[in-house]
């Protein structure tokens, strides 16, 4: 029985002539089809005809012959059951195979046997054995069997198929359903045992096969059993990954805080005697309040909450000392946490020295420190968050530093100047930072700056000028000749850094490994060489240049490359007070006295050789101490 039209007896002429195209003419009223085939579609012309002809309802036959006179074409069939049909080209003089069969195992007939079907694309190609298989349930004329679909095969043995053209495929499943003989239905109803079946991976047709009603059901609920299985296996999983990550997390945490509470004590009073008080030591007499240090010390688990862990998503920068982090206290504040390393080369003496003087100072343009942590093996000082990280993320970032204008550059460093001044001449202490530059100075969300980094810091009296160290520790490219070579600092020292920094300010580049084409020592070369020739202006950044001319003042511009010159000069003595810079910078009638040669031994050292404007580190987002430390040994 064919259900609906005749597509589904054509399928086996698919499969015989693969490489022709077809095309059919409808079903006449003598109940007859021919098919013409054309080795290519570009190539007209017909090459053979195949006539299908229906003489009764029960059978169908089909007929096939050579339509060019000019061809010749033989069919040969070997001992082997190998089945060629050759053609003769004319132009060769030979004869040429256009087609053959079978081409693969599944060709051959009832390769599987009953009921089984074969697939050339599995190992083995019988999906129920090379016997086949037999029902479990009769079937049962009663209407209650069902179908299983099975897309892209090739439809059975056809020997036994009934061929209806007037009903659709829903018509031919009921009338196969109420026919006990009927099998299997597709675009053919099936009659008797299922022969010849295979699978294809593109092409072929949906079979529906007969199953008894218990099978079917055994099937549904099989396959319904998989997908829950499946459903349940994954739901598993995933609660038992969330699991370990929950208890991995609380694994590290409970790692991280878990400490001797003898050592905790230790650890404090060893590192922060004199230097924070504890809560419960904050009942002290008004007389001694000004020499104690009302600095909270907060717990290793708040700030490990606080830093989600000391999560690398919150990881801001990284330097000599460690690492730095964001942090959220439980009040909302912002944070950010400087996590000494246990490898840094900033000591326990830094770590102290730094607690010490920043505690004690108070100044917009210094950064807020807001409490420490030591805990057994950690220790932590936690400062006030400030949104635009670190001037030299901004400086030598070819996109942040198109937003410095001239204006705001100025304004940078007339802050830089005013927070040194308080450090050398307005605090309680006359403080020596050592180690000013562009990644040690802070951005809050106005842009103010705030230098920052006291580890290597140092208190003189104000009786004191300069002092000698044999560890020279600082940043080659902003150490003054005096402090490289000798080993002696002072606040002229500090003025130097701050004379290198305002040069790299104007011009935008690194004094550390500055590199042109006239071959200069470094950025202090280039400019003092630009400004004898009468060229100081070849030097500032084209992004000043091409601001607005609101912003744009060359005049003050000059005078302040005078300045950082005077600051540069090689000799100590010659190099102004910080006061004077502040008054130089503010004032535009002040006199201005002409600068010396710079200190040109700040140049580049030995083991800044692969330094250069182009190969910065991608982590000095934040400011850090990443520090060349040099120990400088008179012979």
């Amino acid at each position: 029985m064919l259900c609906g039209d005749m597509r589904g007896v054509l399928f086996p002429v698919l499969l015989l002539f693969p490489a022709f195209s077809f095309s059919a003419n409808t079903l006449s009223a003598t109940e007859s089809l021919t098919i013409s085939s054309n080795k290519t579609i570009s190539s007209p012309g017909n090459i053979f005809e195949l006539g299908f002809f229906k003489p009764s309802s029960s059978s169908l036959t089909y007929s096939f012959h050579i339509t060019k006179d000019n061809m010749y074409s033989r069919l040969s069939l070997s001992s082997t059951g190998s089945l060629q049909r050759f053609t003769w080209i004319e132009a060769i003089q030979n004869w040429n195979q256009f087609w053959y069969a079978p081409k693969d195992q599944c060709d051959d007939y009832k390769e599987c046997g009953t009921y089984g079907y074969c697939d050339s694309n599995t190992y083995p190609v019988c999906n129920y054995g090379s016997d086949g298989c037999v029902r479990k349930t009769a079937l049962s004329c009663k209407g209650g069997d069902g179908f299983v679909r099975l897309k892209k095969m090739k439809l059975p043995d056809t020997a036994a198929t009934s061929v209806d053209r007037g009903i659709g495929i829903k018509e031919c499943e009921e009338k196969c359903k109420s026919d006990c003989n009927c099998t299997a239905f597709a675009n053919t109803d099936i009659r008797g045992d299922i022969l010849d079946t295979r699978n294809y991976a593109k092409g072929g047709q949906d079979l529906y096969v007969r199953l008894a009603a218990t099978d079917l059901e055994d099937t549904t609920n099989r396959n319904a059993k998989i997908i829950g299985s499946c459903i349940g296996v994954s739901v598993l999983l995933l609660l038992c990954f969330i699991f370990y990550r929950f208890w991995k997390r609380k694994q590290k945490r409970s790692i991280a805080i878990e400490t001797s509470f003898v050592d905790q004590v230790r650890s404090q009073d060893l590192l922060m005697n004199e230097v924070v008080i504890p809560p419960s030591r904050r009942h002290i007499s008004r007389e001694n309040k000004t020499d104690d240090l009302e600095l909270p010390l907060m717990d290793f688990e708040a700030v490990a909450i606080a830093t989600d862990n000391f999560s690398n998503a919150n990881k801001l920068g990284q330097g000599g000392f460690g690492i730095v982090y964001k942090g959220r206290l439980l009040d909302g504040q912002e944070i950010a946490v400087k996590r000494l390393s246990k490898m840094s080369v900033q000591g326990t003496d830094e770590f102290k020295n730094e607690v010490k003087l920043i505690a004690r100072l108070q100044h917009i343009n210094l950064v807020r420190l807001l409490g420490c942590c030591v805990d057994e093996g950690e220790k932590m000082l936690i400062y006030e968050y400030l949104e635009n990280l670190s001037l030299d993320s901004h400086l030598f970032d070819k996109t942040r530093s198109c937003k410095l204008n001239w204006q705001k550059r100025f304004d940078i460093t007339n802050g830089i100047a005013r927070g040194l001044l308080y450090l050398h001449q307005d605090s309680r202490f006359r403080i020596i930072h050592r180690d000013l530059k562009a990644s040690n100075v802070l951005l809050d969300k106005d842009m103010t700056p705030k230098i920052s980094d006291f580890g290597m810091a140092r208190i003189f009296g104000r009786d004191e000028t300069e002092a000698n160290t044999r560890k020279v520790v600082g940043t080659y490219g902003y150490m003054s000749p005096e402090y490289a070579m000798d080993g002696i600092f002072s606040t002229k020292s500090d003025v130097f850094s701050f004379g290198v920094l305002l040069l790299e300010i104007i011009s935008g580049k690194r004094n550390k490994g500055f590199y042109n084409s006239d071959h200069d020592l470094n950025l202090l070369g280039c400019v003092w060489r630009n400004w004898k020739k009468g060229k100081g202006l070849d030097i500032v950044d084209p992004i000043i240049l091409d601001s607005s001319p609101s912003t744009y003042r060359p005049l003050e511009i000059l005078r302040c490359i005078k300045i950082g010159l005077l600051c540069v000069q090689e000799r100590a003595n010659d190099r102004p007070t910080m006061s004077s810079v502040v008054m130089m910078l503010g004032s535009e009638t002040a006199a201005i006295p002409q600068p010396e040669q710079p200190g040109y031994c700040v140049g580049r050292s030995p083991l800044d050789t692969d330094s250069s404007s182009s190969n910065q580190r991608h982590d000095e987002s934040w400011s850090v101490n990443q520090m060349t430390v040099s120990v400088i040994d008179p012979r």
